[in-house]
Protein backbone atom coordinates (compact mmCIF):
# COMPACT_ATOMS: atom_id res chain seq x y z
CA UNK A 1 0.00 0.00 0.00
CA UNK A 2 1.27 3.34 -1.07
CA UNK A 3 2.05 5.92 1.55
CA UNK A 4 -0.18 8.42 -0.22
CA UNK A 5 -3.34 5.71 -0.10
CA UNK A 6 -2.24 5.16 3.73
CA UNK A 7 -2.52 9.27 4.60
CA UNK A 8 -5.61 9.41 2.94
CA UNK A 9 -6.95 6.63 4.77
CA UNK A 10 -5.58 8.77 8.06
CA UNK A 11 -6.76 12.08 6.87
CA UNK A 12 -5.64 13.66 9.35
CA UNK A 13 -7.03 12.01 12.44
CA UNK A 14 -4.10 10.52 13.36
CA UNK A 15 0.38 11.24 13.76
CA UNK A 16 1.79 8.31 12.37
CA UNK A 17 4.56 7.08 13.35
CA UNK A 18 6.86 4.74 11.03
CA UNK A 19 7.84 1.49 12.95
CA UNK A 20 11.51 0.49 11.61
CA UNK A 21 11.96 -2.60 13.23
CA UNK A 22 12.93 -5.37 10.75
CA UNK A 23 14.13 -2.94 8.15
CA UNK A 24 17.68 -0.75 7.75
CA UNK A 25 18.35 3.22 7.65
CA UNK A 26 17.92 3.08 3.64
CA UNK A 27 14.11 2.31 4.47
CA UNK A 28 14.06 5.08 6.88
CA UNK A 29 15.68 7.36 4.23
CA UNK A 30 13.11 6.86 2.21
CA UNK A 31 10.34 7.49 4.20
CA UNK A 32 11.95 10.48 5.39
CA UNK A 33 12.37 11.59 2.08
CA UNK A 34 8.32 11.21 1.22
CA UNK A 35 7.90 13.21 4.55
CA UNK A 36 8.17 11.08 7.31
CA UNK A 37 9.57 12.42 10.75
CA UNK A 38 8.78 10.33 13.48
CA UNK A 39 10.02 6.72 13.75
CA UNK A 40 9.21 3.93 16.30
CA UNK A 41 11.79 0.94 17.79
CA UNK A 42 10.89 -1.37 19.57
CA UNK A 43 14.80 -2.45 20.94
CA UNK A 44 17.06 0.02 22.92
CA UNK A 45 19.90 -1.20 21.10
CA UNK A 46 18.05 -0.77 17.15
CA UNK A 47 16.97 2.73 18.28
CA UNK A 48 21.14 3.90 19.45
CA UNK A 49 21.98 2.67 16.47
CA UNK A 50 19.66 4.18 14.14
CA UNK A 51 19.80 7.22 15.69
CA UNK A 52 23.59 7.79 15.94
CA UNK A 53 23.59 6.67 11.87
CA UNK A 54 20.67 9.04 11.41
CA UNK A 55 21.76 11.99 13.17
CA UNK A 56 22.01 13.98 10.90
CA UNK A 57 18.32 14.17 10.29
CA UNK A 58 15.58 15.55 11.93
CA UNK A 59 13.87 12.87 13.52
CA UNK A 60 11.74 12.43 16.23
CA UNK A 61 12.07 9.01 17.75
CA UNK A 62 9.81 6.85 20.08
CA UNK A 63 10.55 3.88 21.64
CA UNK A 64 7.48 1.14 21.73
CA UNK A 65 8.93 -2.12 23.29
CA UNK A 66 8.80 -3.66 25.88
CA UNK A 67 12.04 -2.33 27.93
CA UNK A 68 14.68 -4.26 30.08
CA UNK A 69 15.85 -3.34 33.22
CA UNK A 70 19.11 -2.87 31.82
CA UNK A 71 18.41 -1.19 29.20
CA UNK A 72 16.96 1.86 31.06
CA UNK A 73 19.77 4.13 31.66
CA UNK A 74 21.14 3.50 27.36
CA UNK A 75 17.46 4.44 26.64
CA UNK A 76 17.79 7.48 29.02
CA UNK A 77 20.75 8.60 27.58
CA UNK A 78 19.43 8.39 23.47
CA UNK A 79 16.58 10.96 25.15
CA UNK A 80 13.48 9.98 22.68
CA UNK A 81 10.67 12.29 22.07
CA UNK A 82 8.61 9.60 23.58
CA UNK A 83 8.42 6.38 25.34
CA UNK A 84 5.32 4.42 24.22
CA UNK A 85 5.34 1.66 26.51
CA UNK A 86 5.47 2.34 29.84
CA UNK A 87 3.82 -1.03 31.24
CA UNK A 88 3.92 -0.90 35.05
CA UNK A 89 4.22 1.48 37.96
CA UNK A 90 7.31 -0.51 39.06
CA UNK A 91 9.00 0.58 35.87
CA UNK A 92 8.20 3.77 35.79
CA UNK A 93 9.57 4.56 39.32
CA UNK A 94 12.85 2.51 38.19
CA UNK A 95 13.42 5.29 35.17
CA UNK A 96 11.80 7.72 36.99
CA UNK A 97 14.74 7.83 39.47
CA UNK A 98 17.65 7.43 36.62
CA UNK A 99 16.21 9.99 35.05
CA UNK A 100 17.28 13.73 35.09
CA UNK A 101 15.28 15.37 32.43
CA UNK A 102 11.32 15.25 31.95
CA UNK A 103 10.57 12.38 29.41
CA UNK A 104 7.00 12.47 27.82
CA UNK A 105 5.64 8.75 27.91
CA UNK A 106 2.46 6.71 27.66
CA UNK A 107 0.80 4.05 29.99
CA UNK A 108 0.84 0.65 28.22
CA UNK A 109 -3.04 -0.76 28.41
CA UNK A 110 -3.24 -4.88 28.45
CA UNK A 111 -7.37 -4.19 26.79
CA UNK A 112 -7.15 -7.76 24.88
CA UNK A 113 -6.35 -9.30 28.82
CA UNK A 114 -3.67 -11.37 26.60
CA UNK A 115 -0.32 -13.15 28.47
CA UNK A 116 1.31 -12.34 25.94
CA UNK A 117 0.70 -8.72 26.02
CA UNK A 118 2.53 -6.39 28.28
CA UNK A 119 0.56 -3.72 30.02
CA UNK A 120 -1.32 -2.46 33.53
CA UNK A 121 -4.77 -4.47 33.69
CA UNK A 122 -7.69 -2.03 32.36
CA UNK A 123 -8.87 -1.87 36.05
CA UNK A 124 -6.38 -0.45 37.22
CA UNK A 125 -4.95 2.15 34.80
CA UNK A 126 -6.84 4.68 35.96
CA UNK A 127 -5.09 4.75 39.74
CA UNK A 128 -1.98 3.49 38.44
CA UNK A 129 -1.66 6.23 35.51
CA UNK A 130 -2.50 8.86 38.75
CA UNK A 131 -0.25 7.28 40.50
CA UNK A 132 2.60 8.06 38.15
CA UNK A 133 1.87 10.90 37.84
CA UNK A 134 1.89 12.08 41.52
CA UNK A 135 5.70 9.81 42.08
CA UNK A 136 7.43 10.15 39.10
CA UNK A 137 7.95 14.03 38.85
CA UNK A 138 10.64 13.05 35.78
CA UNK A 139 7.94 11.26 33.67
CA UNK A 140 5.99 13.35 32.21
CA UNK A 141 2.57 11.28 31.04
CA UNK A 142 0.70 12.13 27.96
CA UNK A 143 -1.80 9.50 27.36
CA UNK A 144 -2.15 5.99 26.86
CA UNK A 145 -1.09 3.13 24.26
CA UNK A 146 -2.57 -0.60 23.79
CA UNK A 147 -2.11 -3.34 21.10
CA UNK A 148 -5.53 -4.29 19.68
CA UNK A 149 -6.88 -7.63 20.24
CA UNK A 150 -4.75 -10.58 18.64
CA UNK A 151 -8.08 -12.10 16.76
CA UNK A 152 -9.83 -12.32 13.65
CA UNK A 153 -13.21 -11.52 15.21
CA UNK A 154 -13.45 -7.58 14.23
CA UNK A 155 -15.61 -7.41 17.13
CA UNK A 156 -12.87 -8.42 19.35
CA UNK A 157 -10.54 -5.91 18.13
CA UNK A 158 -12.85 -2.66 18.48
CA UNK A 159 -13.70 -4.03 21.94
CA UNK A 160 -9.63 -3.55 23.08
CA UNK A 161 -9.46 -0.20 21.36
CA UNK A 162 -12.76 0.84 22.91
CA UNK A 163 -11.77 -0.29 26.24
CA UNK A 164 -8.45 1.74 25.70
CA UNK A 165 -10.35 4.98 24.39
CA UNK A 166 -13.10 5.25 27.32
CA UNK A 167 -10.11 5.54 29.99
CA UNK A 168 -8.10 7.78 27.68
CA UNK A 169 -11.25 10.06 27.87
CA UNK A 170 -11.21 9.47 31.46
CA UNK A 171 -7.69 11.12 31.76
CA UNK A 172 -8.03 13.80 29.14
CA UNK A 173 -8.64 15.99 32.76
CA UNK A 174 -5.27 14.45 33.74
CA UNK A 175 -3.29 15.80 31.09
CA UNK A 176 -4.11 12.60 28.94
CA UNK A 177 -3.60 13.99 24.63
CA UNK A 178 -2.24 11.21 22.99
CA UNK A 179 -4.70 7.67 22.08
CA UNK A 180 -1.82 5.22 20.80
CA UNK A 181 -3.51 2.88 18.66
CA UNK A 182 -3.27 0.69 15.88
CA UNK A 183 -0.85 -0.80 13.47
CA UNK A 184 -0.66 -2.51 10.16
CA UNK A 185 -4.01 -4.46 10.33
CA UNK A 186 -6.28 -2.77 12.05
CA UNK A 187 -5.17 0.81 11.85
CA UNK A 188 -8.30 2.04 10.61
CA UNK A 189 -10.52 0.70 13.26
CA UNK A 190 -7.97 2.14 15.56
CA UNK A 191 -9.15 5.41 13.87
CA UNK A 192 -12.67 4.98 14.03
CA UNK A 193 -12.51 3.30 17.63
CA UNK A 194 -10.76 7.25 18.85
CA UNK A 195 -7.37 6.50 17.92
CA UNK A 196 -4.59 9.88 17.23
CA UNK A 197 -1.63 8.03 17.24
CA UNK A 198 -0.81 4.91 14.59
CA UNK A 199 2.33 3.00 14.67
CA UNK A 200 2.67 1.41 11.45
CA UNK A 201 5.91 -0.74 10.17
CA UNK A 202 4.96 -3.80 7.54
CA UNK A 203 2.48 -2.45 5.57
CA UNK A 204 4.86 0.90 4.86
CA UNK A 205 7.74 -1.55 3.52
CA UNK A 206 5.39 -3.35 1.12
Amino acid sequence: MSLDNILKDINNRARLIAVSKNVTQNEVIALYNQGLREFGENRVQELKRKSEILSNLDIKWHFIGRLQSNKINQLISLRPTLWQSCESLEMALEVDKRLNYKLDTLLQINSANEESKQGVDPKDAINIYKEIQNRCKNLNLIGVMSIGAHSDDVDEIKKSFEITKEIFDSLKPHGATICSMGMSGDFKLAIECGSNMIRLGTILYS
